[in-house]
């Protein structure tokens, strides 16, 4: 059957009676409880919808762009997008007009979908306009039997006129799913097309590593249009025959009485959420909580111990890449060893260290290959020849790392991002933890700077804990602290002591930024 190599495979099974998706108190709708059929259900609603606002019955293959919020209509809207063969491409609502246009274009969108409540001066309207694209909005009327679709500024489409359209073939293994574009730190972002039959593998790697089943409930606080929260958090959780519980953001006022209404029993998100719930502390009643998942940037072995020790539950670092369709590597569930400071190992990928010249290395870049990964950048053959070796089409990450002896990968960092200090190479993200086990600091971010005499100088930026005394971190006391713990030439010769770091809309620190943001200010100061 095509159906278990695709999206569609999360219908198939006995599970039309059981919940597969949830909202919360704080959702709109809120405490929306939808069972497997019913999420099927508002799929063909939404295909009945779309096919009257188009006209016919949209191609096959048409790009369908997105600007929702997390919450049940921006589920809804990829599931339903992908289940009738169109390529879901969902976007970050807090772009500008600018940048809107940008991934419209580059993506070959078709389509726009909107929040209803959306005003015709809203960035992505703008930009839609602007590129002659027509505008969605989506809502949700529980009387009206469910999702709404409507031209933005017109009353909702009525779909019992369409009770009777055609029931199409269900999507293809081959058929691309999902268009996302990479964060684009190293240049202009890259369009990454994911088939059905990528992200079904993912999907399946992910319930395998972390044996989810219908009892599992994945409280979901990593962005939809993100491929942490959509296949990390969701997709594997509904392959899995569980239930997915999401709020309209991550809130850690929120989070664990939320959570624990929910009944939910795992969640995965970046170290800065978790460092979040670190400073709120645990609730008074802690709910059982059978796993953490931590994923798309590196977790601080001081941050794991802390949390596991607070939140009675083991913690497993992953690693992952939107090439990938999400993961790659993850630590394994108890008996088995997490071991801090590693992702663990490859999870239903072949992985290999390369050289330069793609020959097997101890210390190299880290690459993969597998059904779950991209075939191709879309319409960008000088990027494919990059970042794919030409004969064995190993996939290059990026990453710099080894393979330990039991088998469990170690990052050490992005090969354009390590520190080059007189031809010492020096790994950001060991610095990093080591600095976060200074007094006092709960953030901390490490990069290179051009210096004159040795080519690249260290320099790092901290965050004080929230409470810390004024005195006690100082550039003085972090570079101190340091000499006693690293050899001389990694220790920083400039530290920033900021109060927050800049982050990306899914809670990552990129290094390149924080360079640019701290070091570009010290220029302009000199």
């Amino acid at each position: 059957m095509t159906e278990l190599h695709t999206v569609a495979s999360i219908f198939i099974g006995d599970n039309s009676g059981r919940p597969a998706v949830l909202t919360t108190a704080s959702s709109d709708p809120p405490c929306i409880t939808l069972a497997y059929a019913d999420v099927k259900g508002q799929c063909e609603r939404f295909k009945q919808q779309s096919t009257a606002l188009f006209g016919s019955e949209v191609p096959v293959g048409t790009v369908i762009s997105s600007l929702l919020p997390n919450g049940l209509g921006c589920l809804l809207v990829f599931l339903a997008t992908t289940m009738q063969r169109n390529v879901a491409a969902p976007l970050n609502p807090a772009m500008r007009q600018g940048e809107v246009e940008f991934y419209l274009e580059d993506g070959g969108s078709k389509v726009l979908i909107v929040p209803e409540q959306s005003s015709e001066d809203s960035e992505g309207v703008r930009a839609a306009r602007k590129l002659g694209i027509p505008v969605w909005s989506v809502g949700w009327s529980t009387e009206a039997g469910g999702i709404q679709l409507a031209m933005l500024g017109s009353p909702p489409v009525d779909p019992p006129a369409f009770k009777h359209a055609n029931v199409t073939v269900g999507p293809n293994p081959n058929d691309v799913a999902l268009l996302l574009h990479t964060s684009g730190t190293t240049g202009r972002p890259k369009a990454v097309p994911l088939t059905h039959g990528n992200l079904a593998r993912s999907m399946l790697n992910i319930a395998n590593t972390y044996e989810l089943g219908k009892e599992d409930r994945s409280f979901v606080v990593m962005p939809l249009f993100h491929v942490h929260g959509l296949i990390g958090s969701t997709l594997a959780a509904l392959y899995g025959g569980g239930s997915v519980v999401v709020p309209p953001r991550f809130s850690a006022s929120h989070f664990w009485p939320e959570f624990a209404a929910a009944g939910a029993t795992w969640y995965s998100a970046v170290p800065t959420i978790h460092q979040i719930l670190l400073r709120h502390g645990a609730p008074r009643e802690l709910p059982h909580i059978r796993f953490i998942r931590s994923c798309s940037s590196a977790l601080a072995p001081t941050v794991l111990a802390d949390l596991e020790s607070k939140f009675k539950a083991p913690v497993l670092e992953a690693y992952a890449m939107t090439e990938a369709a999400h993961q790659m590597c993850s630590n394994p569930l108890p008996p088995a060893a997490h071991k801090p400071g590693s992702v663990g190992i490859p999870q239903g990928v072949e992985l290999a260290i390369l050289d330069d010249a793609g020959n097997l290395t101890r210390v190299g870049e880290v690459c993969i290959r597998g059904p779950n990964v991209t075939q191709g950048y879309l319409n960008n053959a000088e990027a494919n020849a990059k970042s794919f070796t030409a004969e064995s089409r190993w996939f290059r990450t990026g990453d710099q790392g080894y393979v330990d002896e039991d088998g469990y990968v170690v990052l050490t960092g992005r090969i354009k991002e390590l520190i080059n200090r007189g031809g010492e190479k020096i790994s950001p993200l060991e610095l990093d933890a080591v600095l976060l086990k200074c007094p006092g600091v709960t953030e901390a971010v490490s990069f290179g700077v051009d210096d004159e005499m040795y080519g690249q100088e260290v320099n790092a930026v901290v965050v004080p804990t929230q409470g810390a005394e004024g005195g006690e971190v100082t550039e003085e006391a972090v570079r101190g602290f340091m000499e006693g713990e690293v050899a001389k030439f990694k220790v920083p010769k400039r530290v920033f002591v900021a109060s927050e770091l800049p982050r990306t809309a899914t809670g990552k620190i990129q290094r390149r930024v924080v360079a640019e943001h701290f070091a570009g200010a010290q220029k302009q100061q000199q």
